[in-house]
């Protein structure tokens, strides 16, 4: 059984407090903790149930994590799902890292997106779509929180992100040759009939308010999804997918070596 206190440090880890506090953050259900397992993450404990740390002492023994096996009745009092048949990893926070847009490559800037199920879908749809650097707003939801990981389905481990002053980092970058960043507007040129580069920035704002004007300020080009229905707007995830297929989608009619 997990002691009392095993099972209050990991508690404590729903929380977006005792996560900074510990710097360390909770990875729930088989796949992402085999993910993680797998990933160049630290793992500082893994409960598991007896037929899962079977199934995966290969991972496990990889990174020598400490593990405790658990019922499941445990590892549902102890994490965030309503139902866990496997395991809850406890894992080591990673230092927050300055990124910025490569030659030729797609990075996202995220302006203040508050909702924890849209950023685990955008970090899985970056992963989808081959782009490997998020920049956030330090008001966006926090990536570490469990509905996060848990909406990424994985793709947490092959994505990096950076938490900051993204004006700031936009504004150094608008002085570089090349510049480009593309921000979602309701007022933007059509996406469907709109030459992206071949890099770049795309920016996305607040599910009810849009991009910040003291980001949008460094917008280059201004896109839209044409709308053909009713519907009063689009969720920020399935605008993401839009606006990086096309992206995609450009750049493999220009070149299929760019992608």
């Amino acid at each position: 059984m997990l002691s009392k206190n095993q099972l209050k440090y990991v508690q404590s880890l729903h929380q977006k407090k005792f996560r900074q506090q510990y710097g360390a953050f909770l990875v729930e259900g088989a796949k992402s903790v085999q993910e993680v397992l797998a990933a160049d993450f630290t793992v500082e404990l893994l409960l598991a149930t007896e037929a899962f740390h079977k199934e995966n002492s290969r991972l496990t023994d990889r990174q020598r994590t400490p593990v405790e096996i658990a019922t499941v009745a445990e590892l549902e009092r102890a994490g965030t799902l309503e139902s866990n048949n496997a395991a809850i990893a406890v894992v080591r926070t990673k230092e927050n890292t300055p990124l910025v847009a490569e030659a030729g490559e797609i990075v996202l800037v995220l302006d203040d997106i508050r909702d924890p199920g849209n950023l685990g879908t955008i970090l899985r749809i970056a992963d989808w779509y081959g782009v490997r650097k998020i920049l956030c707003s330090e008001t966006t939801a926090d990536v570490y929180n469990p509905k996060v990981i848990s909406a990424s389905k994985g793709s947490f481990t092959r994505v990096s992100w950076w938490y900051g002053d993204i004006r700031s980092v936009l504004e150094t970058a608008a002085r570089e040759p090349g510049f480009a960043a593309y921000g979602a507007f309701l007022d933007g040129q059509n996406v469907h009939s709109l030459s992206f580069g071949q890099g770049g920035y795309l920016v996305m704002g607040n599910e009810s308010n849009g991009i910040r004007p003291e980001i949008g300020q460094f917008v280059t080009e201004r896109v839209t999804i044409p709308r053909f229905g009713d519907a009063e707007s689009l969720n920020v995830g399935i605008a993401t997918a839009v606006l990086l297929d096309n992206w995609r989608r450009g750049l493999t009619n220009l070149s299929p070596a760019l992608t």
